[in-house]
């Protein structure tokens, strides 16, 4: 019997896998559990639509991102933070400050979630940041951590 996998089940397949199974292990186990259900046509025809939905998202999120990104890279990022005599900051400019700074100039939302920063920058100077959007789409911008001219 072939049955649609509606969770995850342990050594047989994951969600939406198309899965041969003993006849009694799928109907005494499997379909009254709510793990599965009987792969017929039009079963199959509901998977293959919710497939080509979740494609389509997948795709529309990409291209979101990409243009994301490129607006992203058509711009240079200035950051003034309060900075001792030697360049050394008061503070540290993290991951949330950098995804700020973005949204801000953008005039859109950017969560921090995107900002890839190893760890936090401590000093002024130029730094890359890299960048991972959804749909997995990477990127790297150049920011300048300048020391602010008000003491």
């Amino acid at each position: 019997m072939k049955v649609i996998l509606l969770k995850d089940v342990a050594k047989l397949g994951k969600k939406g896998e198309i899965k041969e199974v003993s006849d009694g292990y799928g109907r005494n186990y499997l379909i009254p559990r709510g793990l599965a259900v009987e792969a017929t046509k039009s079963e199959l025809s509901k998977l293959k639509n919710i497939e080509d939905q979740k494609k389509k998202k997948e795709e529309r999120t990409k291209a979101n991102s990409e243009e994301l990104l490129r607006k992203i890279k058509q711009r240079h990022f200035r950051m003034k933070v309060k900075a001792g005599a030697s360049g050394k900051l008061f503070g540290a400019v993290t991951s949330a400050d950098i995804a700020e700074l973005i949204a801000k100039e953008l005039g859109t939302e950017f969560s921090k979630r995107y900002v890839d920063l190893k760890e936090n920058i401590k000093n002024t100077g130029e730094y890359k940041v890299n960048l991972k959007l959804p749909g997995n789409v990477k990127g790297s911008i150049i920011i300048a951590i300048e020391k602010s001219e008000e003491d």
